[in-house]
């Protein structure tokens, strides 16, 4: 007996929701990833599996990427994808550390904070100068990490963002501290017991979350540092935020529990919802130079979203996926910067955790 196909209304409301998730399980719709393993390919072995997961970023004017990973142990890493280079310098481990949580790229040296038994401490290390023509004979040095102790004594590091003036800015689990390379000084500067991660606004102050609903403000040139200075909008922010900063008009962004993303400017505060990612929560996520915010959203299996906060338009972009050399798939991912050129560097927070870069998909001109 011949069988009968079965007719489906598209217009209900299942037949939608189905179509809907068929669309949304794509990889990569537009644009270009590309994941690049934690090593100089064919000359350097990668950093092992279970200490490369990518939980914190930053880059140099230049376009160096500086990093450091989490897991058994933690490791500070340099890498260069301008010119003929192509590579991740593993710069060596942090003793007695499982967590990076900050990597501060300051004027001449770099400042990786990681927690382990002792607490969150603090290492200095010079700026490395990789070259940008690798195609000759090539050289590497692992320098030496100093070791500046405890930020806080007792209590983990939760992250830091380097300010303009060189110093570096950070919050624990209790406390914001100030922490200058050249004096390798660490001082306290406020109580914060909310923690989370903080941000750089337009004007070189640095803001983080006070609580639920409101943010503290620090003004590293006057050493003012004010507990419940900016509210929040409405919504839920009991989650750890993740922040966005336009590397052209310095403006801030950020996401509520649900996935509403909001723009922070110092002067004017939080806007209205620019508009909804397709899953909560929001991850690390950065902006190009056109303006427009990509990261990635939900836990587990994160889709990436882009944000165009000039047409209030949020588009699911899809799972990440890389078919470049070999075929890979990213899930879940720790930090993101902008690069030197506009594309977005995204760091893999798993086992055999890769650098991701990004290259948006160029917007045709009016």
């Amino acid at each position: 007996m011949q069988g009968t196909r079965r007719k489906f209304d598209r217009s209900s409301p299942e037949v939608q929701a189905f179509l809907r998730e068929v669309r949304e399980a794509t990889f990569t719709k537009e644009g270009m990833m590309v994941a690049f393993s934690p090593c100089f390919p064919g000359m350097t072995v990668p950093i092992v599996p279970d200490e490369s997961h990518i939980t914190a970023l930053d880059v140099t004017p230049e376009g160096i990427v500086y990093g450091g990973t989490s897991g058994h142990r933690s490791h500070l890493f340099a890498a260069a994808f301008h010119g003929l280079t192509g590579i991740v310098f593993d710069l060596g481990i942090v003793q007695s550390a499982s967590q990076c949580v900050a990597v501060c790229c300051a004027q001449t040296q770099v400042v990786g904070l990681a927690n382990g038994p002792k607490g969150g401490r603090a290492v200095l290390l010079p700026i490395s100068r990789i070259s940008s023509d690798l195609v000759q004979e090539w050289g590497f040095r692992r320098p030496a990490f100093n070791d500046l102790g405890e930020c806080v004594a007792g209590e983990p590091v939760v992250h830091a963002v380097a300010e303009p003036s060189g110093s570096i800015v950070g919050t624990t689990s209790q406390h914001v501290f100030r922490l200058d390379p050249t004096s390798r000084k660490i001082a306290v500067v406020g109580q914060a017991p909310a923690g989370g991660r903080i941000a750089l606004t337009s004007k070189g102050n640095v803001v983080g979350r006070d609580g639920e609903r409101s943010l503290w403000h620090y003004d590293p040139r006057s050493s003012s540092f004010r507990r419940g200075a900016v509210n929040l909008p409405g919504g839920s922010w009991k989650h750890p935020l993740f922040w966005a900063r336009n590397p052209l008009s310095r403006l801030l962004f950020t996401a509520d529990e649900a996935g509403q993303v909001y723009s922070f400017d110092e002067d004017k505060g939080f806007s209205d919802p620019l508009g909804k990612t397709p899953l909560a929560p929001v991850g690390p996520m950065a902006a190009t130079f056109d303006g427009r915010v990509f990261g990635f959203c939900g836990s587990e299996m994160s889709k990436l979203f882009c944000l165009d906060p000039a047409s209030r338009k949020v588009s699911n972009l899809g799972g990440a996926a890389s078919v470049l050399e070999r075929r890979r798939y990213g899930y879940v991912f720790g930090d993101a910067v902008t690069g030197r050129d506009g594309e977005i560097v995204f760091g893999e927070d798993d086992n055999g955790g890769h650098l991701w870069l990004y290259f948006p998909r160029i917007l045709p001109r009016a």
